[in-house]
């Protein structure tokens, strides 16, 4: 059972959260970021993965639906589509193959870090089985690439291939879509599933350019360089002296892998992670055979009850479930107020992040390495991360951690290396580990123009912020669909949030084409209703994200939306209910229809 710290030590803790966010803290926001466009644009532009670029003829066809994105966005779409028997489908993908950012993100050690049972979605329905609890970043790959067979999706998309103009034709009542590769599209339902997780962006460190040595980011890998593959052992950097920016979710599963082969590994900390345990175990296919009907559903939705402490996580738990375990465990047998349940969660969060940080204490031999790496803030101040060999990684004499937070951050990047404190660390090699465009403007991650009713730019409709109906339609834009995170609900499970939108899409087209409509479209009123929910249930979460360490929960702590800020604050469970009982009730209630 759990216990929860005294309340002196609580307000100790507090006192180092802020010590340690206040010097954090950069006046310019997310604009410390890069994107890796322009004079940076090869870090992103480019596919190590292609062996060659397919060259083909232009394509001109209507088509039902086209949908931008090869990841789950798009895939689960196309799929949920197909079961009300709309098949006649297009989907435009920069990529080679299906997977989204499991196509890009192939570095070595590439996990996902919620379980492939609740993840990976469609299990029923295809039969497959996991081969770990947690898979791996080539299993989900290789699993996007079942599904597109499995949906006959080969045949309707058009890899190598970049939207650039979307604009809607009201007297034909349809999207004109073109792409660089001089395809035209005309499309009654247009549909963008770009994830967050699209974009990479780099740290504004003067002198990224003048580096001589190698450099790339994480998610474009190249393996030609240092050798390997994801599970295999990166032999040609054992003459190599390496940099590694960043120790956020990427930088903790592909440091223990450089550091098992390098010659010298200095990785570059601005904050730690708080790292939990990963314990993986290969999947029983006796238990996952035996589940009965309807299983990954209830699972799925019980990894989100358990999430947000609804529910007991007895069938779940792991790092995930956590907290909500603590809360449930210490829960007082007479009735809390509700400041004395928020000041027992706090007690609670407190209690999981004593773990966490007593447990780089046990892996992590020099005290003064252990000190850096544990993590000052609340648990989901950040993502949390699970990994078993990121920790002992740091008993390794070639590996060297360097603290860049406060007045100690890097200065420059020379044509030798890095200084950082002062200190110049000559290397061969700089991964950038530094994450992606998640909180840049829709416009930077998918790099085209959208067009609505007379001719409306959507980033001048959204100039104020983010404007929808349910996070999916948006007025004046009639006939596209927006899948991802915005003005819905955020959950750990990314797939379980697009798998909802897309069977609400598929219900909201299936319906329009049952009553003989084609047009489908937001009211006005219904529109600013939505924009008044989202934003009058925002202030809780901005006060918690407000006192975390910078990052991309909180718009690395500068001024601007949050994603917290555009997200429905009852949460996942809440969400999914109000939009189940949208469509029970059957009016498409805020949307028109002709």
């Amino acid at each position: 059972m759990s216990q929860l710290p005294p309340e002196d030590e609580a307000t100790a803790v507090l006192a180092r959260y802020k010590a340690e966010r206040d010097r954090r803290i950069d006046s310019k926001g997310n604009a410390q970021y890069i994107d890796a466009a322009g004079s940076f644009g090869h870090y992103a532009d480019h596919d190590p993965n292609a062996a060659r670029r397919v060259e083909r003829d232009p394509v001109v066809a209507d088509v039902e639906v086209l949908i931008i994105g090869a990841g789950f966005s798009g895939i689960l779409t196309a799929a949920r589509l197909s079961e009300v028997g709309i098949t006649d489908v297009r989907i435009v993908d920069t990529a080679s193959d299906f997977g989204g950012t499991w196509y890009w993100n192939r570095y070595p050690g590439v996990q996902c870090d919620i379980e492939s049972w609740s993840y990976l979605p469609l299990l029923e329905e295809t039969g497959y089985i996991p081969r770990h609890r947690y898979a791996f970043g080539d299993e989900i790959r290789e699993y996007c690439q079942l599904l597109g067979e499995r949906y006959d999706l080969y045949p309707k998309t058009s890899f190598q291939t970049a939207v650039t103009n979307a604009t809607w034709d009201e007297s034909a009542g349809r999207w004109q879509i073109e792409t660089d590769r001089g395809d035209r599209f005309s499309a009654r339902y247009f549909l963008l599933g770009v994830g967050r997780a699209s974009r990479p962006k780099l740290p504004g460190i003067k002198g990224i350019e003048r580096f001589k040595g190698h450099s790339f980011h994480s998610s474009r890998w190249d393996y030609a360089y240092t050798g390997g593959g994801i599970h295999d052992d990166l032999v040609g950097l054992a003459d190599k002296r390496v940099a590694v920016i960043g120790t956020g979710a990427t930088g903790i599963q592909l440091i223990p892998r450089v550091a098992k082969t390098a010659k010298e590994l200095h990785v570059f900390q601005r904050t730690p992670s708080s790292v939990g345990v990963r314990g993986n175990i290969p999947t029983d296919p006796e238990w996952f055979t035996a589940q009965p009907p309807g299983w990954q559903e209830r699972r799925r939705s019980l990894f989100l009850e358990a999430v947000n402490g609804i529910t007991d996580d007895a069938e779940i738990r792991d790092g995930w479930t956590e907290s909500g375990r603590v809360m449930r465990e210490t829960a007082p047998d007479t009735p809390e107020t509700p400041e004395q349940m928020g000041q027992r969660a706090l007690l609670a969060d407190i209690e999981v992040m004593n773990r966490r940080r007593a447990r780089v204490d046990s892996f992590v031999s020099d005290p003064e390495t252990a000190d850096k790496l544990k993590a000052w803030y609340a648990l989901f101040c950040k993502r949390p991360t699970f990994n078993d060999e990121f920790l002992p990684a740091f008993n390794q004499p070639n590996v060297t951690l360097v603290d860049v937070s406060g007045d100690n951050g890097i200065s420059e990047i020379t044509e030798t290396g890095v200084v950082a404190g002062g200190k110049a660390y000559d290397v061969d090699l700089i991964i950038y580990a530094s994450g992606f465009q998640i909180l840049g403007s829709l416009q930077q991650r998918i790099c085209f123009s959208i067009k609505g009713r007379d001719g409306l730019e959507l980033t001048d409709h959204w100039s104020d912020g983010m404007r929808t109906l349910h996070g999916l339609t948006v007025h004046n834009f009639p006939n596209w669909f927006y899948v991802g995170q915005g003005q819905n609900a955020i959950a750990a499970n990314y797939t379980t949030t697009i798998d909802d939108q897309a069977k609400h899409i598929a219900y909201i087209l299936s319906t329009a084409r049952d009553r003989g409509m084609s047009v489908i479209e937001p009211t006005a009123e219904a529109e600013e209703a939505w924009i008044a929910e989202i934003r009058s249930g925002s202030t809780q979460a901005a006060g918690f994200y407000a006192n975390c360490t910078p990052g991309y929960y909180n718009n690395e702590g500068g001024e601007g939306v949050t994603i917290w800020d555009e997200s429905y604050s009852a949460g996942p469970v809440a969400f999914n209910a109000l939009m189940r009982q949208w469509r029970e009730e059957g009016s498409m209630a805020g949307l028109a229809l002709r």
